[in-house]
């Protein structure tokens, strides 16, 4: 911390104190990215960050990448870098892990820093291009860095332990609402599938399954009319014949069984006892064909 200050302190600052103490101060530029150094300090080291992250930049330039816009937010807490829209923290770089800064003099638009990875502890170059106002970011970073430390002497050390909970609090927070945004879109995708089960089909029409009850295939209606028959053989047949319109009513054949009562020869009225309970044996076994043997003593 020391070494950083000591190669600002020859520069004028350009912010009050309470602005970096109590707030902030705002950079728009553009985020080349970072990459990881074998050093933590050191000019040529910078520079080696430098070109390879242009080059990487340029690459994805010819693919149709555009570099992407991020907002610096300056304090003496440190450096966040959020998306330029969503004001989404993408790095939060702690003051006192942050070890090198520096401006391109021969690229006033370009400048770097670097810090210590909390997580993995490798030193990570950070490169930006800031439409030509890198000096004076990086002198706002000097400031930050002067403040810091004088404010690390009057107390006596214990501010920085302070930072460090504070940093790691921040760190926790920022992963619980990772954790929250990607629940709240399982949460919606999960109502969306709901919704999508519910919904029949378009041109669809809801239908009855087919019955397999054999009173449902083939309903008994009173006005259904038996035709009784013998067979050569004896067997009387019993069959179910659909009643003809109304205007062939007059034509219907006689029908014993809706007559009045009448005076028959006695074989013929045996006939018609046999068949009148063949009849009802019909009725009982739902309306089908049978075949009924007057003969037989089980029917």
């Amino acid at each position: 911390l020391s070494e950083l200050f000591v190669s600002f302190s020859d520069k004028s600052w350009m912010h009050t104190p309470e602005a970096l103490a109590k707030h902030y101060i705002p950079y728009n530029v553009k985020f080349l990215g970072n990459t990881e150094v074998e050093a933590p300090k050191g000019t040529e080291v910078v520079k080696d960050a430098v070109r390879k992250l242009k080059f990487q930049r340029h690459i994805k330039k010819s693919e149709g990448q555009k570099t992407p816009k991020v907002e610096l937010q300056i304090s003496i807490y440190g450096v966040k870098i959020l998306d330029s829209k969503t004001k989404d923290v993408q790095h939060n770089c702690q003051l006192h892990r942050i070890s090198f800064c520096a401006d391109d003099k021969t690229d006033k638009r370009i400048f770097t820093f670097i810090c210590k990875d909390s997580e993995s502890n490798k030193h990570l170059c950070f490169v930006f291009d800031s439409e030509k106002c890198a000096e004076e970011i990086t002198l706002t970073i000097g400031q930050a860095f002067d403040l810091a430390y004088k404010k690390f002497l009057e107390s006596g050390g214990k501010d920085v332990e302070t930072r460090k909970q504070i940093g790691t609090l921040q760190k926790r927070i920022q992963e619980l609402e990772s954790e929250n945004s990607e629940l709240k879109q399982q949460l919606q995708d999960l109502e969306e599938q709901l919704m999508i089960a519910h919904e029949p089909p378009a041109g669809s029409v809801s239908t009855k399954p087919l019955s397999t009850d054999v009173f449902d295939m083939v309903p008994f209606s009173p006005v259904t009319p038996l035709v009784p028959t013998v067979a050569s053989n004896g067997l009387i047949i019993i069959i179910f014949v659909s009643p003809p319109p109304p205007s062939r009513w007059a034509e219907l054949p006689f029908d014993p069984f809706t007559c009045g009562s009448a005076d028959f020869p006695p074989d013929i009225q045996s006939k018609l006892d046999e068949m009148q309970e063949g009849f009802k044996m019909g009725l009982t076994l739902g309306g089908a064909v049978f075949a009924l043997d007057p003969l037989d003593s089980r029917c």
